[in-house]
């Protein structure tokens, strides 16, 4: 899962959602020098990977990607399935997307000083080209990894990723139709029990 999906994924506690945002730039322990909604969105953001890396639903949208994409598989599903939610974000949500991003681009402006260095360095970019709600159309997932192509060093063509999922969106929307009610499901069991702190 990308950005918008781990956001949408944290319930509506705001530091949930800025934790499990950082996620990914939070190592090891590191988790505990946080506030507690921020702790449980760091830990969230790893349950989430997890319970997506075996889920087979994601290994069949993996495997059709590999014959084109090989390694970069995994990063293209988390594009795709980060689009599919962003078009269609008041279907799965009962929100407006633009209402969503702008209220946690606030959110994320409110809480500066939690971010990890490499949130900062990135912020305003990410919060002047909206990239939440840019994730709706095709050309804001071509921007996406366009920008993962020149600062991570991914090898993917922008092109032709958008390419294969115009060809195959019928069969990807509806894995992600049968996936998302499994990872929302988990989610909230997750938050309810506390099980991850």
């Amino acid at each position: 899962m990308n950005y918008l999906a781990h956001i949408f994924l944290s319930g509506d506690d705001r530091r949930v959602q800025i934790g499990n945002f950082v996620g990914d730039a939070v190592k090891g322990r590191a988790y505990e020098n946080y506030p507690s909604g921020f702790r449980e969105g760091i830990l969230l953001h790893r349950e989430i990977d997890a319970y997506t890396d075996h889920h087979p639903v994601v290994r069949e949208v993996i495997d059709l990607l590999r014959g084109d994409f090989g390694r970069y598989s995994g990063v293209l599903a988390d594009i795709y399935f980060d689009h599919l939610l962003a078009k269609n974000f008041r279907r799965y949500s009962g929100r407006s997307l633009k209402w969503f991003a702008f209220t946690f681009y606030g959110a994320l402006l409110l809480n500066y000083h939690y971010l990890p260095e490499q949130f900062k360095n990135f912020l305003w970019h990410f919060i002047l080209t909206n990239r939440l709600v840019r994730y709706a159309s095709l050309s804001g997932i071509k921007h996406s990894l366009e920008i993962m192509v020149e600062y991570k060093n991914l090898r993917i063509n922008p092109e032709l990723a958008v390419v294969f999922f115009k060809n195959n969106q019928g069969r990807l929307q509806e894995l992600f139709d049968r996936f998302l009610p499994d990872v929302r499901e988990r989610c909230r069991l997750v938050l309810e029990m506390d099980i991850i702190c």
